[in-house]
């Protein structure tokens, strides 16, 4: 019911989340109004309900997104402050990845992600880096298109995919331009937690005609790292020889260029 709920974001009436997931109606209308009455959804004048408060309080506090968006926040403060362009920060999540943090300007380019948004494995920046150091099986589902992230098996663009995944795992940088939902081009690379697993992708993100993509990467890498040493309270290696080469041409100056 949630759900279906949090895929309108104009609301749904008990009747339609009725109809969408499948439960009888006077379940529907009693599981709804129970929520309602602890906040977890608020009714609009329509008779619709949406998302209330109380969720965005319980959501807030769950200790994978809020200890890492806290860590996080600092650097990817400077990193937009640096930039004035999108910056997102994003964990995996069920086949997609998971928007937990998002800074942006008025005139950066827009976007269709947000906080507490889902972006493709396979088309977005911070998407193809967590797909890069995911489980096998979890890449092996995306490029089957049994999750399905490329709409359709397609033996041609799962070869494409397997080879650009390897390539961000050898330098621990994902250079990606996608068209759906909107055309951006990201720059992201992994965030490393105290076991030395990729927790998180960090991404800049720019409008497609940008042509110096590339060089935001010393930025995003160092701010990158810059989170993992947080996290991790000890000094560690980034995935990927490049990557480590660019987080130490910025340590000790600025990531504030581009």
């Amino acid at each position: 019911m949630l759900d279906a709920i949090g895929a309108a974001p104009a609301g749904l009436s008990a009747t339609e989340v009725s109809r969408r997931t499948g439960m009888p109606l006077s379940t529907a209308h009693r599981l709804v109004q129970t929520l309602a009455a602890r906040g977890g959804l608020e009714r609009q004048p329509d008779g619709r309900y949406r998302a209330g408060l109380r969720l965005w309080e319980v959501a807030a506090s769950a200790p994978r997104a809020s200890g890492l968006r806290d860590t996080a926040r600092p650097f990817l403060e400077d990193l937009y402050e640096a930039t004035q362009q999108n910056v997102q920060l994003a964990v995996l999540d069920s086949g997609a990845a998971l928007v937990v943090e998002h800074f942006a300007t008025r005139v950066a380019v827009p976007t269709a992600s947000r906080i507490g948004g889902r972006l493709p494995l396979h088309a977005s920046g911070v998407g193809q880096v967590l797909l890069a150091f995911a489980p096998r099986e979890e890449q092996d589902a995306v490029l089957a298109g049994s999750a399905g992230a490329l709409h359709r098996p397609d033996d041609h663009l799962a070869e494409v995919l397997r080879r650009v995944l390897a390539g961000i795992r050898r330098t621990g940088v994902a250079v990606a331009a996608r068209t759906m939902p909107l055309p951006a081009l990201a720059v992201a690379a992994p965030v490393v937690g105290r076991g030395g697993q990729v927790v998180a992708a960090l991404a800049v993100v720019l409008p497609t005609e940008e042509t110096s993509g590339p060089a935001y990467v010393p930025a995003v890498v160092a701010t990158a790292r810059g989170v993992s040493l947080q996290l991790a309270g000890a000094p560690m290696t980034l995935p990927g020889r490049a990557a480590t080469g660019a987080a130490r041409r910025v340590d000790g100056g600025t990531a504030r260029g581009r």
